[in-house]
């Protein structure tokens, strides 16, 4: 039960951080984070089974979210498009 409150605590922590979000990829990077908080408590307390488990696992989930949440940032210029070269890498060129 503990284990289960500090998840909980950890993130709505960072939903009510994320929500001073005041540009798109700030709002991505906070959404990513509580939802990688939440999977990522999940996933520790399932693995572990203890608190130490959840606790790293909603930090990792949240570090992972957050970062994924940040690169999936579209482009704010309109005049340029994010591509995928065959190897997965993405670049920007004009549209």
């Amino acid at each position: 039960m503990k284990s289960l409150n500090v998840a909980i605590l950890v993130v709505s922590a960072t939903a009510l951080l994320s929500a001073c979000a005041t540009n798109e990829q700030d709002r991505r990077a906070g959404t990513g984070a509580v939802v990688g908080a939440g999977v990522g408590a999940v996933a520790g307390q399932a693995i572990g089974n203890n608190t130490r488990s959840t606790v790293g696992g909603a930090a990792g989930g949240a570090l992972l979210g957050a970062v994924v949440g940040t690169a999936s940032t579209p482009s704010q210029d309109r005049s340029k498009c994010r591509y995928r070269r065959s190897d997965g890498t993405i670049f920007i060129a004009p549209c």
